[in-house]
């Protein structure tokens, strides 16, 4: 995120645009790019977990099993034995499956997430270790051929998205930014005509969707490229930045 993007969301936000940052990451490796921004609202684990008031937000009030009774943080989940389950028939089915459950911003997993993300905590688990509470998300890292077995072993009572045509994500069904989107704006009292969405993933499409206008970045896969409303310049040449400078000019 350079300075220049910074720089126009401040901008934007002082003539009294609302910004809200949706993304799939968790809380550890997301809160310091919303700090960074004058955000009205944050979307984390890809609406499993909804922050509608983080000037009030810290880390602890994010990840603490509990949330704050002012109902200003709102997880999206389903308990952590359900996940528990889930995990341990898909190993029965496929030994040797990569894949772990999201809970309060640590990751319960069979494999060393450290290949992957280096500053995320994680616990090396069984699936009958697992603490009791409301987890967040499934994620699994199948190789190709596992790939193909997977689609029809999944439980019908999740939703289901890749991302970056790697990762499986398996969450409960109203945990999509599309459904935060419509929350969000219940909340501030904003129509959904009023909003615009920018994005360059597969998850990404329900929320491009749902908006008044939905943007994909130049560099976006091409299934957003094509539902997108419109296009704007590559995210790696502050393409989002771009498109709400000319919104402000």
């Amino acid at each position: 995120m350079s300075q220049h993007s910074v720089d126009v969301l401040e901008r934007s936000h002082e003539q009294g645009v609302k910004l809200a940052i949706s993304t799939a990451r968790p809380v550890s490796t997301a809160l310091s790019f919303a700090r960074r921004l004058p955000v009205d609202a944050c979307v984390y684990l890809n609406g499993a977990l909804i922050d509608t008031d983080p000037r009030h937000s810290n880390e602890e009030t994010l990840t603490d099993p509990v949330v704050p009774a002012d109902g200003h943080v709102r997880r999206v989940g389903f308990s952590s034995q359900r996940a528990c389950d889930v995990c341990l028939s898909l190993l029965q089915a496929m030994p040797g499956l990569h894949l772990g459950i999201v809970m309060n911003d640590i990751r319960y997993t069979n494999f060393d997430t450290s290949i992957m993300w280096k500053t995320q905590q994680f616990v090396y688990s069984d699936f009958h270790d697992v603490p009791q509470g409301e987890a967040e998300k499934i994620f699994i890292i199948p190789d190709p051929a596992q790939g193909s077995r997977l689609a029809g072993m999944l439980p019908p009572d999740f939703g289901v998205s890749v991302s970056e045509g790697t990762m499986w994500m398996l969450m409960n069904p109203l945990a999509n930014k599309g459904d935060a989107l419509r929350t969000l704006c219940r909340r501030m009292g904003i129509g959904l005509e009023q909003t615009v969405a920018f994005g360059d993933d597969l998850i990404d499409i329900d929320m491009l969707k749902a908006s008044g206008r939905g943007v994909a970045v130049a560099n976006a896969r091409p299934d957003v490229l094509r539902i997108a409303d419109e296009v704007c310049p590559a995210n790696n040449e502050d393409g989002v930045a771009q498109w709400v400078e000319q919104l402000i000019a």
